[in-house]
């Protein structure tokens, strides 16, 4: 079937967060659920499924586990064994299970901020102790700001009490798909320090073009005896309601220990989330081709109008993901308001308010560009005439 990406497909009646959480005259553009229909093959076997009348207990597929190695071995240049697959319903639970079965209560957690508001959450909720090491913010040429690794920071945030480094890699939001270079830094230091890595890779199939993952579990067998690497065909796909995400655990006492927590607590993948997951994977391929050549062309659209329009925004140019970042800290905003507030107060468009990813976040949104062409121009233009009003009200 053609794949028309422009398409809108009205979302508020199906019980949709993104599109229901905020009046309907709001544009929703804040958290990372695309607006494009899944692949073909995703909505056939979930219909196959159904057809078949029975929804009892599932088992983890062995052709899903099979197909997934051949996956990380072709697209990833990465060798794991099927018994290497854990299989759960999401990322956000598989943070919380490892910030709760590394180290004990009281011990500590790092992770660099700016970061996906759940990094932040989930060792609290566990009992451990947050530890954040920022990034380094940087401006290249007026336009486009960016971040790089600061070893100087992780090693004044670390502490004996350190048990674990939570990696978000593509990360979320600076949308950097880290080099060599960065994640041998990375592992170098969880050596040193004996950490345990977490590392977030559920947008690696979501790359611009030119980009390249690595996974920092592929740098070397004891690295890969450190890591939990989560993955999902759930951002990549867009399916994030089947509620079927994975970890990779090469350490078999590691795999173990996450298998019974996640078994343990009732908290498997449900059984349409396997078959959606697997046909996602095995046939979905073609869509998601286009899917990124469509994402590639709104990146630049939307920075392009920023450019021309907002230049007193300045914003990253992600290199993987389908979400922007942008520095609104040169608007002259009233006192206490945040930029996510001007943004849905004056021009009705719903964004990450970056003050959740941290606290060098605050000034900075997410914008989420994976829609279609027509509601991102839109949303910008909304932007626009948000920043207009402070204008307006100055000169008044």
């Amino acid at each position: 079937m053609p794949i028309d990406l422009d398409a809108y497909v009205e979302r508020r009646a199906s019980h949709c967060a993104k599109w229901n959480w905020f009046d309907d005259d709001v544009i929703p553009m804040w958290v990372a659920d695309m607006d494009f229909r899944s692949p073909d093959a995703v909505v056939t076997a979930l219909k196959e499924r159904a057809d078949h009348g029975i929804f009892g207990y599932p088992l983890p597929p062995a052709s899903f586990k099979a197909l997934l190695v051949e996956r990380m071995a072709t697209r990833h240049h990465w060798t794991i064994l099927p018994e290497d697959i854990v299989f759960m319903p999401g990322l956000v639970l598989g943070l919380n299970l490892v910030s709760q079965m590394i180290g004990a209560v009281g011990d500590a957690v790092l992770t660099l901020t700016p970061i996906y508001p759940p990094f932040l959450s989930a060792p609290t909720n566990q009992g451990r102790v947050l530890q954040t090491a920022s990034m380094a913010l940087r401006q290249d040429d007026g336009k486009r700001i960016t971040y790089e690794l600061d070893m100087d920071a992780l090693e004044a945030a670390v502490t004996p009490q350190t048990k674990l480094f939570l990696l978000c890699n593509p990360h979320n939001p600076a949308g950097i798909a880290f080099s060599r270079h960065d994640l041998e830094q990375i592992a170098d230091f969880c050596v040193r320090h004996d950490l345990i890595i977490c590392s977030d890779e559920i947008h690696c199939d979501l790359l611009a073009s030119g980009t390249e993952h690595i996974s920092i579990a592929t740098l070397s067998p004891e690295i890969a005896q450190r890591t939990i690497t989560l993955l999902a065909p759930s951002k990549t796909f867009n399916i994030p309601g089947l509620k079927c995400s994975l970890a990779v655990v090469q350490n078999p006492d590691l795999a173990k220990r996450l298998g019974e927590l996640v078994y343990g607590g009732g908290t498997g993948v449900n059984i349409m989330g396997f078959a959606g997951g697997e046909a996602a994977y095995r046939d979905g391929q073609e869509w998601l081709d286009n899917v990124l050549l469509y994402l590639q062309a709104n990146r630049d659209t939307a920075l392009a109008y920023l450019d021309e329009h907002l230049p007193s925004l300045k914003a990253t140019c992600p290199q993987a993901t389908y979400l922007l970042w942008i520095d609104c800290r040169g608007l002259a905003l009233p006192e206490g308001m945040a930029a996510q507030t001007l943004f849905l107060e004056r021009g009705r468009v719903a964004l990450s308010n970056g003050a959740d990813f941290g606290a060098d976040g605050a000034g900075f949104v997410r914008l989420n560009y994976g829609t279609t062409r027509e509601i991102l121009l839109e949303g910008l233009g909304r932007m626009k005439a948000a920043v207009e009003s402070l204008k307006v009200v100055a000169a008044g």
